[in-house]
């Protein structure tokens, strides 16, 4: 599950030039690395290896640094202390570094979605923004060729490609934002609630989707509704301000371990196990 090494790479254009990065290990590994903000400390990871291809699951409740383990890992985030590495590349606080690897999939932004723009219109501008250069004669075709797709490849209809945000559905805007994050093909991609704004209807498609893209490289996800994927998943990832434990579901998703992530909020009905405000995480 998690022993083989595929040498993946990704090809960024800059200036008109194709620089070919090489993913030495589909990999993201954290050491003795510390967090804080204002003095306060918010995360805290002694050390977590996550190697795939693989679908990652980090769970916690609101507040526990689920979203500060992604921006570390992207490098939008420098750590009071510690390393981060990504590809086995050092790419602590170095999120040029750590963009030649992973696509990055956040949160969707309600606000966002009503901006005037299309799927189209995000993906070839993420081409653009990575190119730094706008289209030569000769290669518009190209790089309609990758919009199309990259449209393609996540599911999306034609019929949506040119139609603004707001006129979409939930998990057609999510579809388009992951399909930005494919467009070079990344061998990581981290994702930060993925279902946040999807309709339940959309939610079991997203996930068969995601499921998917973790079959040749490292997915890393943080959710509140983590049965969604738990068929598919192959680690989890438990924080409460500090990485609590990690292994497959059925080790470390118990009510003993859950108590000490969610506290009061774990409820036992029966053979279940919910946490208040949230989805059944255990049967």
């Amino acid at each position: 599950m998690h022993t083989a090494y595929n040498i993946s790479q990704t090809v960024c254009t800059r200036w008109g030039i194709a620089v070919q990065e090489t993913c030495k290990a589909k990999e993201v590994e954290l050491v003795s690395v510390e967090v804080s903000f204002n003095s306060t400390k918010v995360l805290e990871v002694n050390h977590l290896r996550l190697q795939g291809p693989a679908l990652v699951q980090v769970l916690g409740p609101n507040g526990a640094g689920k979203t500060t383990l992604l921006k570390t890992i992207l490098g939008l985030i420098s750590p009071r202390r510690g390393h981060v590495f990504v590809c086995r590349d050092s790419t602590t606080g170095r999120p040029d570094r750590a963009g030649r690897f992973i696509g990055y999939v956040p949160q969707l932004i309600t606000t966002l979605n009503h901006f005037p723009v299309t799927p189209w219109e995000i993906v070839e501008y993420e081409i653009m923004a990575r190119s730094r250069s706008t289209p030569f004669p000769g290669r518009t075709g190209s790089i309609r060729g990758r919009v199309e797709a990259s449209l393609r490849a996540v599911g999306l209809q034609p019929d949506a490609w040119f139609k603004p945000l707001r006129s979409l559905s939930g998990g057609q805007r999510q579809r388009a934002f992951i399909a930005r994050a494919l467009v070079h093909d990344p061998p990581i991609l981290l994702m930060d609630e993925p279902f946040s704004a999807v309709d339940p209807g959309g939610r079991v498609e997203l996930a068969k989707l995601i499921a998917s893209l973790a079959r040749n490289r490292l997915v890393i996800v943080t959710s509140h509704d983590p049965m969604l994927l738990i068929d598919y998943t192959d680690l989890v990832v438990l924080v409460n301000r500090r990485v609590v434990a990690v292994g497959e579901p059925h080790d470390v998703l118990r009510e003993d371990i859950l108590v000490e992530v969610y506290g009061a909020a774990i409820l036992r009905v029966g053979d279940h196990i919910h946490i208040s405000d949230e989805h059944r995480i255990v049967g």
